[in-house]
């Protein structure tokens, strides 16, 4: 293993800038919000760490990236950013996300409701899912895990014609796998953020898919019609759990993330960092360092405090006394599930360390 550290300088100069216009600007952000982004210098700090390699197949070791600062951020002369016209997210979803119809669209409102507390501001807004066939991707079986994947780059085509007037950006999100060109195995997502589109699948999430006894390997094999969709009439879907949840929000913030211009995070550990394999996407974490947050912010204009609040809200929103996987009956006679939250408890423990720092 090997830990990146830099110097509290670098770490300074990442956030505030040298720049006396950026220099000022960060003087304005509200005292308790400078107390906690400043945390990112302060070597004893328990709440940002330094990011540790486990192995040379890690990101930063086999991608390097020139360092995105607060300062490059702010200058990018490509970055977007919401506007009045244009100031919603919208998540599309392609095909099922869960083996029932009410676990998959309870599955995208947990989605939703995540992105509306991470992106606290903007407003988040749900497509009707699309089969597909209404996509017209190519697709094929995998050579190697004999499952089907779909053609990301043809998904993101379609989603950019789809894209509403009012929309930042549109996202895609399926169970199905991805790939990218034919000479590439898989991928987890593709963006383009000269178009505000991105696709994500959440395939490779389930516990089993690396296992020899994965239900999604296609029975017999073979090269199916180009227009014939009918093979995605029953594909498997993972079940739902709470490790699931945890890895399909922290794949779909992150890439939306690089839409609003934030690069690979390369300061400390962060949900922006870029990873290269399911276990180094496992080890980041679910929020961002200062330096990225201060990205955020700057971006989309929330408060700090109002934003760890609803992510809490996300957190706490359903009873914890309810057996996961027991529907409830809401007060308009429709049934919800629970969300397996779970895995977010120790991520929950962390926020409101932070929100102890910004309200000492």
């Amino acid at each position: 293993m090997k830990t990146v550290r830099h110097s509290e300088q670098s770490l300074r100069t990442a956030l505030i800038s040298k720049n006396p216009a950026l220099v000022s600007q960060y003087e304005k952000l509200d005292a308790a919000e400078r107390r906690l982004m400043n945390e990112a210098f302060r070597p004893a700090s328990d709440l940002f760490g330094p990011i540790v390699l486990h192995s040379q197949s890690d990101w930063i070791a086999s991608h390097p990236e020139p360092p995105q600062g607060f300062e490059e951020f702010f200058s990018d002369p490509s970055r977007k950013t919401p506007s009045r016209e244009k100031h919603s997210i919208y998540i599309q979803c392609i095909g099922s996300l869960g083996n029932t119809r009410i676990i998959s669209e309870e599955y995208v409102k947990w989605l939703k409701g995540y992105c509306e507390a991470f992106f606290y501001g903007l407003t988040v807004k749900l497509l009707e899912p699309v089969p597909v066939s209404a996509t017209q991707c190519a697709f094929r079986v995998n050579e190697n895990t004999k499952n089907l994947q779909i053609h990301a780059g043809h998904i993101l085509h379609f989603l950019k014609k789809k894209k509403p007037e009012d929309a930042f950006c549109i996202v895609g999100v399926t169970m199905i796998d991805l790939y990218p060109r034919d000479s590439w195995n898989f991928v987890f997502g593709q963006a383009s953020l000269t178009d505000g589109v991105g696709i994500f699948s959440f395939a490779r999430y389930g516990g089993d898919f690396y296992s020899s006894s994965y239900e999604g390997k296609v029975k017999a094999p073979q090269r199916p019609s180009s227009r014939d969709y009918s093979a995605f009439d029953s594909y498997y879907t993972p079940d739902v759990t709470s490790v699931l949840l945890l890895r399909s929000c922290k794949t779909l913030t992150h890439e939306i993330g690089h839409i609003f211009g934030l690069r690979h995070c390369q300061w400390l550990a962060c949900l922006m960092q870029g990873s290269n394999h399911l276990e180094e996407a496992d080890r980041r974490p679910l929020d961002l360092c200062p330096i990225c947050l201060r990205k955020l912010q700057c971006a989309v204009g929330f408060n700090i405090v109002e934003r760890y609040k609803a992510l809490v809200r996300w957190i706490d929103d359903d009873s914890a006394d309810t057996p996961r996987g027991t529907p409830k009956h809401g007060p308009d006679g429709n049934v919800n599930l629970p969300k397996p939250v779970e895995a977010f408890e120790e991520w929950r423990e962390w926020i409101m360390k932070c929100l102890a720092v910004v309200q000492k």
